[in-house]
């Protein structure tokens, strides 16, 4: 899998957002362009193991990763308490 050139604070971001359960794989692609077979390869590279395999067994439960299967249609959750 080929994988653009990606510094070390952009390629971690990736993560922390590949990791969060509402962040889906159409917003990674938004930001970074990045489709969801290549955030499956850097995970894979960046990751241990076992914690790649632990993220992919996370992710393929969660229905929030990816638009299609979401059971809401837009935007996220916001506290009555959250500033704008």
């Amino acid at each position: 899998m080929k994988l653009p050139e990606l510094d070390t604070a952009t390629i971690d971001r990736i993560i922390e957002m590949a990791w969060e359960d509402r962040t889906p794989f159409d917003a990674i692609e938004a930001q970074f362009g990045l489709l969801e077979k290549q955030v499956i390869a850097l995970m894979k590279r960046e990751m241990k193991a076992s914690s790649f395999r632990m993220w992919r067994e996370r992710v393929n439960q969660r229905k929030t990763k990816h638009l299609g299967k979401r059971d809401f249609v837009a935007g996220r959750f916001k506290s009555a308490n959250q500033k704008t």
